[in-house]
């Protein structure tokens, strides 16, 4: 029976075999390498994937997906929404008997709600070794801008301090079935080797701060916010948020 996408899903699945050879060079895949696949849908990316790999895990919440893709004899089915999803234990299990370290994970991720989902992988990052993602190509320009320009904000610092990100192929809106209204795009995102020491929740607070009102000197917003911490360092507030580099944020939040 063919499978109705669902809006509430946000379903937009993959159809165009080119993108799909393209997107699975992008990802690279090993024999034997211990890979998670957010969302497979109807197994589009699923099937190439786990030819090269050998055995995938799939984290899929529609109960009917879920249900075909039990029925494929290499791979083992997460039901569940990816945002309850403890990618630390799930690694612990996959890694049990495996001379990886870290697992890999891809996915086309829903567009409703893909900054969620980066931010709660974000949290189990220490087992990740890299990520692959099909988002909105808006969210992957904002991901990976630079500062001074209009992408740049509270995203891309937010994961810029731990990542190493790089937009690496455009997916046009016709390569999906149904069509979303919207390009797409795929991220590969690496964790640094050697992150910054930083309170994650501080400088989430201290992003959130300088990027409310962005058009603003920081003098009027953060300003106000570093003298109730009561800091007495340095830092240039005539500035607009979308000025101050990535590492500046890092180096004042450790300094806080």
């Amino acid at each position: 029976m063919k499978h109705i996408p669902r809006k509430r899903f946000g379903q937009h699945f993959l159809s165009d075999g080119g993108i799909i050879d393209a997107i699975v060079d992008e990802i690279h895949p090993e024999p034997g390498q211990p890979m998670v696949e957010i969302g497979p849908g109807l197994a589009a990316l699923t099937q190439p994937l786990v030819e090269r790999v050998g055995h995938l895990t799939v984290v899929e919440l529609d109960r009917d997906l879920a249900v075909r893709l039990r029925l494929h004899p290499h791979l083992t089915v997460v039901e569940s929404d990816v945002l309850k999803v403890d990618f630390t234990a799930l690694s612990q299990q996959m890694l049990t008997g495996h001379s990886a370290t870290k697992i890999r994970v891809v996915g086309n991720l829903p567009y409703n709600i893909s900054s969620p989902i980066l931010f709660h992988l974000l949290e189990h990052v220490a087992v990740i070794e890299d990520q692959h993602f099909m988002l909105q190509k808006e969210v992957i320009d904002r991901m990976v801008a630079r500062p001074a320009t209009s992408d740049y904000g509270r995203l891309s610092v937010m994961l810029q301090w731990r990542y190493a990100m790089d937009n690496v192929l455009f997916v046009p809106p016709e390569s999906f079935d149904p069509p979303p209204r919207v390009d797409s795009a795929v991220v590969r995102m690496v964790p640094l080797a050697t992150p910054p020491q930083v309170n994650v929740k501080t400088l989430e607070t201290l992003v959130q701060v300088a990027f409310s009102q962005r058009r603003k000197i920081l003098r009027n917003t953060l300003g106000k916010w570093l003298d109730e911490k009561g800091f007495s360092g340095t830092f240039d507030l005539q500035r607009r948020a979308e000025e101050v580099p990535v590492e500046e944020y890092v180096a004042l939040v450790q300094a806080l």
